[in-house]
């Protein structure tokens, strides 16, 4: 198969995640789309480097999945604290939770 059909299958998945994140108010939901952005972006880096017969973009991708796992933790640690704290959970009033 070419390369271009996986670059466009990482340019829809990474669209369908920035339409999530820009149209849902759901915390949980916005690390979902950010997920399919960061695989979107994974997809892509694999193509390339399968399309230049070098393995640099499965280690970036390797890296990029490090730090969506990092970006994970951290955000559903916020979204615990937000439901241990019971704040409102909506994106746009995250201002709560500042000091």
């Amino acid at each position: 198969m070419s390369p271009v059909w996986f670059v466009a299958l990482s340019a829809v998945i990474f669209c369908i995640g920035v339409g999530g994140v820009l149209m849902r108010r759901n915390p949980l939901v916005v690390l979902l789309c950010l997920e399919l952005m960061l695989n979107g972006g994974n997809l892509a880096l694999i193509s390339f480097a399968r399309m230049h017969g070098t393995g640099d973009g499965q280690i970036f991708a390797l890296i990029v999945m490090v730090v969506a796992a990092c970006e994970v933790v951290v955000g559903l640690g916020l979204i615990v604290a937000m439901y241990r704290r019971r704040l409102a959970i909506d994106v746009d009033s995250m201002s709560e939770l500042r000091g």
